[in-house]
């Protein structure tokens, strides 16, 4: 790769101007519901939501934050008024959730749900110990029709947990009110603060209304009655530092150990530097680009070995090591999957299930290949193949969208729909049923034939118009912005940081066994 180029150039200038803007929009999300409430919350003596994570991670470790641009698009806050990730607290990397009581009292909106709901999805695929860190109002009630049933789910997966033996721990800093008591009440370890901390089915005014007692806050569900009188609270804290302090203690002592096997303890890091990974992918993504390249870059020793490189090129497939963990990698060349590229993944496939070897796809796809010549050869049963392959892998997956992911080829390079671990994309990716200009040119051929069908003549200038709204709304819904904030991935990352983020992945990852798949549904030959 030519890094001093004109074209290498271009790709880093535009990339640069990509992370520009996600930069602004992360900002949002930190920002929470503003500067006022922001300061409001400060006067009554509460850490941010970002300040108890923390305090809560062990000094200098990192934090994966997840789905960090949920509700984008929305009329809900940048965030969805919660924060998830994955940390290390006293060794052991954890699931945590922090409500933003900034952003409506950290009420849930239907964003958030949808966010807390993936979290938990995560930590339940890996294995990984939960830790909530709750200040909430319970649901936001104008969007309560969206919230309530699927919001039970929440519940359910703690006890789920629980009964698959990874513990939840609930540090409860303010209000967790009404099927929000329930998170502290599912939970296998519970903290509360002092006189901050309320939790109850119903608060004063709702007794009052469906009882006609009288009570306070304190005697109906403050920290001091659930420490000495319900049993709720397993743990009284002092203050919200001492809520944190307790919750490491409670980790500390969980002899924790992961099940999955220890990566090499020495390895290097790549020959090539990650900074080029900048101007890698073309603006336009109709240009390809050698994936090899990225792979170079985030791969130990930039050390690959490729398995049937002369076979089906336009998919690169091989073996490498990531921080020490073997992975296998399925890569676009191309951009076109053919009949040859999907037999050859969907045999590595199946020797990374017989090795028990993790999987990781880098999405620049187009899609399978149409026409009369490849359907003749079976280009259907080949890509099923593939998507067989991929549906039934029990080794995890990671995948990361760096340009195109269109059509089928997003599901045999193992899309969200597939089940990945983690998916991330970089801000130059794209993803729909396929590209705009494809997709308002069919709808323009379907149009003319419908015309020439009934006799009439076909509105050209309509056509002209039809076809431009129709490849502006897809090319704004392929965004990554956009489908990050429908949660269809778990951030998107800069492309210098993808070794770093894979790495944290694969080692949340192996808290559970790594074990492949014992068999196949029937593969259509």
């Amino acid at each position: 790769m030519d890094s001093s180029g004109e074209e290498f150039a271009a790709n880093r200038e535009a990339m640069l101007d990509k992370l520009a803007q996600l930069e602004s929009e992360h900002a949002k999300a930190i920002a929470g519901g503003g500067e006022k409430y922001v300061e409001r919350h400060r006067k009554r003596g509460k850490l941010l939501a970002r300040e108890r994570i923390e305090l809560l991670l062990d000094e200098d470790s990192p934090f994966l934050e997840l789905s960090p641009l949920a509700a984008w698009g929305t009329d809900y806050q940048v965030g969805g008024s919660v924060v998830t990730g994955v940390g290390t607290v006293e060794g052991v990397e954890c699931l945590i959730v922090a409500n933003d009581p900034t952003v409506k009292g950290g009420s849930t909106n239907p964003a958030g749900l949808k966010k807390g709901l993936r979290a938990a999805e995560i930590a339940a695929e890996n294995r990984l110990p939960t830790i909530n860190l709750v200040e909430s109002g319970g649901a936001d009630l104008p969007t309560q029709k969206e919230i309530f049933i699927p919001g039970g789910r929440t519940f359910r997966n703690l006890t789920n947990s629980s009964a698959a033996r990874i513990p939840t721990v609930a540090l409860v800093f303010g209000s967790s009110t009404a099927g929000g008591a329930y998170l502290p009440g599912m939970s296998d370890y519970v903290v509360m603060v002092a006189e901050r901390a309320k939790v109850f089915l119903g608060g004063p005014p709702l007794v009052k209304m469906a009882t006609g007692e009288e009570s306070d806050d304190e005697s109906l569900g403050g920290a001091e009655m659930h420490a000495r009188t319900s049993g709720l609270a397993d743990y009284l804290a002092a203050d919200e530092q001492d809520a944190i302090r307790l919750g490491r203690s409670i980790v500390k002592r969980l002899n924790w150990h992961k099940l999955g096997p220890s990566p090499k303890p020495d390895y290097d890091e790549p020959m090539y530097d990650a900074e080029d990974l900048l101007g890698i992918v073309p603006g336009d993504l109709r240009v390809p680009f050698d994936p090899r390249e990225v792979i170079a870059r985030i791969v130990d020793g930039s050390d690959f070995d490729e398995f049937k490189p002369l076979y089906g090129t336009s998919l690169v497939t091989g073996w490498a090591n990531l921080h020490g963990y073997p992975v296998g990698i399925l890569a676009n060349a191309q951009g076109i999957l053919f009949s040859e590229e999907s037999q050859k993944a969907t045999q590595f496939i199946q020797l990374a299930n017989q090795n028990d070897t993790p999987l990781i796809f880098l999405h620049n796809t187009t899609g399978y290949m149409v026409g009369k010549e490849y359907e003749q050869a079976g280009i259907i049963k080949h890509g099923a193949m593939m998507i067989n392959a991929v549906s039934n892998s029990r080794v995890p997956h990671l995948s990361v969208l760096m340009g195109a992911s269109y059509g089928a080829g997003h599901y045999g390079m193992c899309g969200r729909a597939y089940g990945p671990r983690f998916l991330y994309a970089w801000p130059s990716a794209k993803s729909a049923v396929m590209g705009p200009q494809q997709l308002a040119g069919v709808l323009s051929i379907v149009a003319r034939a419908s015309a020439e069908a009934r006799g009439q003549v076909y509105d050209e200038d309509g056509d002209k118009a039809m076809r431009a709204m129709v490849e502006q709304q897809i090319e704004a819904e392929s965004l990554p912005m956009f489908l990050s904030g429908m949660l269809y991935d778990d951030g998107i990352i800069d492309p210098r940081d993808t070794r770093t983020v894979l790495g944290l992945s694969l080692s949340a990852i192996h808290n559970g066994p790594i074990k492949g798949a014992e068999g196949y549904g029937v593969f259509r030959m």
